[in-house]
């Protein structure tokens, strides 16, 4: 089975190459979305047959099977670029695909404001939450170029990044790219972003030609302590710069993909995690109510969006729709560790670890190196050698790892 996939823009009169155009005329069977076939009816041979491309997917490509023909496809731009040719590859990777593309809608508005587009960060938010955007404002794209859709639109995406104080950047929204009726480029502040709406479908770049920097934006390796909002100004509530670099070195974070902070209070150890390795879904917890508004003043304060907050007791959260981790650090226990690394377990991936820091204090009967052994021991976990650090004059602190 054969399927010819031809790109078109959104003029109302397109323009085909003869190869394309032969595909057209000889076709019988046609496909696209209901905007694609407004479109292209004109050009279509009499009785030919349309297939709608509509969700669900699984109904077109029974159409698809059952068509006894070629097929001839209509999608926007470049159909390899997040594009249709693509769905067609993974549903049906037997058949033979043949491919007309034309400009996808980033290429047109680059191409618009005379944008070398070269090392353009693409973001496809089109049906998709929110991390590839996340990670490229993280790691300071300076060119981010973003397909949207009908929830992530340039007012959306303008207050997002104004939330949490990605400034530097102007906004560049085309829309009905292609057609020369309708086809309109504004280049505005994100401020203004917040205030307009935008006719679908749309695209946008976001481009910074001096990227500066606030304070607050200059990458650390270690945010200093004291820039952080504290839990009622308590200085101990924290997990210092030094421990929590140590304590990500001992998580492995760079080969890791999700990443549970179980106590997280001020949220140091989630926040430093995002900003050093935006790759990683952090997903915090803490029982604390008024550790949620702490969070999300740190997390907005350092810009390190989509960091995954639940607030309640760990061991009655229903954790079945949160992504499984590979790494988890248990930032606080409250006396129940025993029964927090066991709920973990159940989640836990076979290659994935646990880490807590104990402090050494005197006089203590019964300290948390002692539950951290108790507990691995009766949960069959291996332990590795424990990480021993003094900070000033304060007690001693062990950096804790076990595995399965």
């Amino acid at each position: 089975m054969q399927f010819v996939v031809i790109g078109i823009t959104d003029n109302p009169r397109p323009s085909f190459s003869p190869e394309a155009l032969e595909c057209i005329e000889k076709g019988k069977v046609f496909s696209g979305g209901r905007r694609h076939h407004d479109i292209v009816q004109a050009l279509l041979p009499q009785g030919a047959r349309w297939i709608d491309i509509t969700v669900p997917l699984d109904a077109v490509f029974e159409q698809y099977q059952s068509a006894g023909t070629d097929i001839v496809v209509f999608a926007s731009g470049d159909p390899l670029f997040f594009g249709f040719a693509n769905t067609l590859r993974r549903k049906m990777p037997e058949a033979k695909i043949v491919l007309y593309p034309s400009f996808n809608s980033l290429q047109m508005l680059a191409h618009r404001l005379l944008l070398a587009y070269h090392d353009m960060r693409i973001v496809s938010l089109t049906g998709r939450p929110w991390p590839e955007l996340d990670r490229a404002l993280i790691e300071h794209a300076p060119t981010i170029g973003i397909l949207t859709d009908r929830e992530h639109t340039p007012a959306a995406i303008a207050q997002r990044m104004l939330e949490y104080g990605y400034t530097a950047y102007t906004m560049h929204v085309g829309e009905h790219l292609g057609n020369p009726d309708e086809e309109q480029v504004t280049t505005l502040t994100l401020e203004e972003a917040t205030q307009r709406t935008f006719t679908m479908p749309n695209c946008l770049i976001l481009h910074s030609k001096h990227y500066t920097q606030s304070v607050n934006r200059i990458k650390l390796f270690g945010i200093p302590d004291n820039q952080f909002t504290l839990l009622d100004g308590r200085e101990k509530m924290i997990t210092k710069m030094p421990i929590r670099l140590l304590t990500l070195q001992a998580l492995c974070l760079p080969q890791k993909h999700v990443l549970w902070d179980i106590g997280f209070c001020t949220g140091s150890v989630s926040i430093e995690a995002r900003l050093q390795f935006p790759h990683l879904h952090v997903v915090a917890f803490e029982i604390r109510p008024e550790c949620e508004a702490i969070m999300h003043e740190n997390v907005c304060r350092f810009g390190a969006p989509g960091i995954e907050v639940h607030i309640g007791d760990f061991l009655e959260i229903d954790a079945e729709s949160i992504p499984r981790p590979d790494a988890v650090f248990i930032g606080g226990h409250g006396g129940r560790l025993m029964e927090i690394m066991q709920k973990t377990l159940r989640y836990l991936t076979p290659d994935g670890c646990m880490v807590m820091n104990s402090v050494k204090a005197p006089k203590v009967v019964t300290d948390s190196h002692q539950l951290w052994d108790e507990a691995c021991h009766k949960l069959g976990l291996r332990q590795e050698p424990a990480t021993r650090i003094i900070l000033n004059d304060n007690h001693p602190i062990e950096i804790l790892k076990c595995k399965r």
